[in-house]
């Protein structure tokens, strides 16, 4: 393994048993679930939230959007700030920058109910380093990215990232949490899902700091077994049986290229 030299692009722009009986299953009348995607930072001061229901097995959307809903997120100062629909179930706000040390609360109006939740949105924990690493593995060459950094001690903290490669859209990464290395230099390995990142690609990774509830969401998700027959939902923080997650976190993002070092 060696770390190579990298150049950084930008800097703090900031997931057989048969039996003779036959159980019939009906795969198109499962309830329908409301879907709530809020990951609020402060990158931006503009918020974007997804509300969203699930639909019936073998649809051919994979899920239906739901416009008409009122969506508010208040602060614990007291400031409400009101989401517009802007159609295909998306909710903007803005002029909206979260602010760490200060709770939120989402209330989702819908149709079928009112859907809250709450949660506080920590401090960033800075980089210390960033760089990217080489490892070969059977005669292939992997690469990630590894961030290292100082773990505030006594402190619970939860960690999620996301990476973007060669333009393309962000997905998450993985999440991490300092239950076994409270108040340690901490290293972080990051890549993407699929192991892809080549020599010469173009990488960011967003990092975010995030409440015990939204590592738990994510973390469920990094532990699915797709070989699994029923999966579970991941953990969601909402009410009234919603599925999703309602996050506001502290956020950058750090960009590089994959080069070789020069001889």
């Amino acid at each position: 393994m060696k770390l190579l030299r990298f150049y950084i692009l930008m800097s703090f722009a900031f997931l057989l048993v048969s039996c003779e009986d036959l159980i019939e299953v009906d795969l198109n009348s499962a309830n329908p679930k409301i879907v709530i995607e809020a990951d609020l930072n402060d990158l931006s001061n503009k918020q974007m939230i997804r509300v969203s229901r699930t639909v019936d097995f073998g649809a051919p959307i994979s899920s239906e959007a739901i416009t008409g809903a009122k969506v508010t997120v208040a602060d614990s100062k007291g400031r409400l700030f009101e989401f517009v629909d802007k159609g295909e179930g998306l909710y903007v706000k803005e002029g909206f920058k979260p602010v760490a040390g200060l709770s939120y609360n989402l209330t989702v109006n819908v149709e079928e109910g009112v859907y809250q939740s709450s949660t506080k949105m920590d401090v960033f924990v800075p980089v210390d380093s960033i760089a990217i690493k080489e490892e070969t593995l059977f005669s292939k060459t992997y690469y990630s990215v590894v961030l290292k950094f100082d773990d505030p001690k006594d402190i619970p903290n939860y960690y999620k990232y996301d990476i973007a490669i060669n333009g393309k859209g962000f997905k998450f990464a993985s999440a991490y949490s300092d239950k076994f290395n409270d108040g340690l230099y901490v290293s972080h390995q990051i890549t993407d899902r699929d192991n892809s990142i080549e020599l010469g690609d173009s990488v960011v990774v967003r990092r975010q700091c995030v409440a015990k509830e939204v590592y738990t969401y994510w973390n469920d998700i990094q532990m699915l077994n797709p070989g699994s027959a029923a999966p579970a939902n991941p953990t969601s923080n909402i009410s009234n049986g919603a599925l999703g997650y309602f996050s506001v976190s502290s956020a950058k993002e750090y960009g590089l290229r994959v080069v070789k070092e020069s001889n």
